[in-house]
């Protein structure tokens, strides 16, 4: 048989398809297929307004069909189609399984996460559904063959059905559009999931947001700070901030939790802040925003780039500050000062697998202490309760709550299996808080201690189909907003800067705050006087003797 002979037999058993009809079943595929959560939400918010949902399910299948005619094209038109699908496959199984909206914050979130962290998302039934739902119609599309008219003709048949399909669309839309204002002004999420259509437009916002702000410099911030207060034993004034990770109040036993997920701080002396919301629901919005000057309302992610931070701030007024990270980074935090990743020492002792334990970082503190000379604050970047693999964030001795789930595909466990997981990381987080306070007390010879404790943000466990993280603050659950924060004053250091304690806890347990509350708190803290700095934001500054108020004014 010639080469040519069996050529024109393989092309005879490929179907040939118009490329126009490929898009038209592609987009539908898309649309049946890929975005279950999507249409399951609209349907519930149209509730009794079926020909409007009716209406509004027509509208949308005529812009997706007009958006894939589009790159109906020779030559683009595969590579295209099947990167749509492809897409739309990953983000439904996001969708779907976490209720996880893929908008611009979660890929910015993505972006920066580390392959451990990735690696715990990508299970075997991830795996199985790309490959049944993305892979496999990709390769049908790359089968068949297409069937292109000549250029004129074809530029004028696609120009023809994407003015159609925008003329259904507009037809739509304006025939329920009071219908359609009322439901969008009530549910803001009601596109947030289409797909593939939200997760590219993310990813764009994300790369062109990236480009915009490559050559930010932080513009100085707080530059007349200074310590005003020297407290009278002449001690170092040491704070470490424990900076934790994806823990909600709600599992938080000092709250009012039903499990015990606090017994060692609960007998720290600790006050404890019931009511403290976060500024983002991802770490990567939250622990730039938290540090930075500006309020959850000012805050953006350029702002937090071209203004000088916290650590900054402390910087200027003679104040040594030390990172060590146990997460995913800093965030761009850290910048200008002293920074150290973990991870990578693969201490043998905590770590496994390229992520470890977070008593790594309570093992540094006796040799950063040492090297304390003056006022100092470390900040200790916690993996914390970090999902979905819960059960690696605690060693073996910590399963006090079970059963536990001990894999990171959850429809593998039951509903308590996961929140008992979920509550051992809390038991762990407890144990380290407790520790960093208990090696401060150690130290009260040498330097008046202080723990300011908080998580970036918080995590569903399934609340109304939601697991992890990540929603889109207008839209997110509590769950995900309501964060514990504490604080630890060693005797000392109150009785010598004139907090009052007693006074602290009654306000902390009748009062309202948030991460807005962070900046000014540990200047505060700190009796570092700028102008920056905002008494009517610290939470200390109501509960100290006038004297001391007066000198941070």
């Amino acid at each position: 048989m010639t080469h040519e002979k069996a050529t024109s037999g393989w092309q005879n058993i490929r179907p040939a398809v118009g490329s126009v009809t490929l898009c038209f079943i592609t987009a539908l595929y898309v649309l049946l297929v890929t975005n279950r959560m999507f249409w399951t939400k609209a349907y519930g918010y149209f509730t009794t307004e079926h020909t409007a949902f009716a209406a509004f399910v027509i509208g949308i299948a005529a812009a997706i069909m007009a958006l894939f005619t589009f790159f109906s094209a020779k030559y683009i038109t595969k590579p295209v189609l099947i990167f749509f699908v492809l897409v739309a496959s990953v983000s439904s199984w996001f969708n779907d399984q976490f209720g996880v909206i893929i908008d611009k914050e979660m890929i910015r979130n993505a972006a920066v996460s580390t392959g451990a962290e990735s690696g715990h998302l990508i299970t075997a039934r991830f795996v199985t559904y790309v490959l049944l739902t993305g892979v496999l119609p990709s390769l049908v599309i790359a089968w068949v063959r297409i069937l292109h008219r000549p250029i004129l003709k074809k530029l004028a048949y696609n120009t023809a059905v994407i003015l159609a399909c925008a003329a259904i669309f507009v037809a739509a839309g304006t025939s329920f559009y009071k219908t359609y204002a009322g439901v969008g002004r009530a549910h803001r999420d009601l596109m947030d999931t289409l797909n593939p259509v939200l997760p590219i437009t993310s990813a764009v916002r994300y790369v062109i947001d990236t480009h915009r702000n490559a050559d930010v410099v932080a513009q100085p911030l707080g530059t007349d700070a200074h310590k005003v207060g020297v407290a009278d034993n002449g001690k170092p004034r040491v704070t470490i901030i424990v900076a934790g990770e994806t823990a909600r109040a709600q599992n938080f036993s000092l709250g009012g939790y039903g499990k015990l997920t606090n017994p060692e701080l609960a007998q720290r002396n600790v006050v404890y802040f019931p009511n403290t919301s976060s500024c983002g629901t991802a770490t990567a919005t939250s622990i730039p925003c938290l540090f930075s000057v500006y309020t959850r309302g000012q805050y953006t992610h350029h702002k937090g780039l071209e203004t000088e931070n916290l650590l900054d701030v402390l910087t200027h007024a003679k104040v040594d500050v030390t990172w060590l990270d146990n997460d995913t980074g800093s965030y761009d935090v850290t910048n200008r000062v002293s920074y150290t990743y973990l991870p990578p020492s693969a201490d043998p002792r905590f770590c496994k697998d390229g992520e470890c334990k977070d008593e790594i970082l309570v093992d540094k503190i006796d040799g950063w202490l040492d090297k304390v000379k003056g006022d100092s604050v470390l900040v200790l970047h916690q993996l914390g309760s970090h999902g979905p693999a819960y059960y690696q964030r605690y060693p073996e001795e910590f399963r006090r709550f079970r059963p536990d789930c001990r894999s990171n595909d959850f429809s593998a466990c039951s509903q308590e299996e996961i929140t008992n997981a979920y509550d051992n990381t809390i038991l762990y987080t407890d144990h380290i808080v407790a520790m960093v306070i208990d090696k401060l007390k150690q130290r009260s010879n040498s330097v008046s201690g202080a723990v300011l404790y908080f998580s970036d943000h918080g995590e569903s466990l399934g609340e109304n189909g939601i697991y992890l993280h990540g929603t889109p603050y207008i839209i997110a659950p509590s769950q995900q907003t309501h964060v514990p924060m504490l604080v630890w004053m060693a005797d000392d250091l109150a009785k010598a800067a004139g907090f009052d304690m007693a006074c602290l806890s009654k306000q902390a347990g009748e009062g309202t705050y948030s991460h807005d509350n962070i900046f000014h708190s540990v200047l505060g803290m700190m009796d570092v006087s700028t102008k920056v700095y905002d008494p009517k934001l610290d939470v200390f500054s109501a509960c100290r003797t006038p004297s001391n108020k007066l000198a941070l004014n």
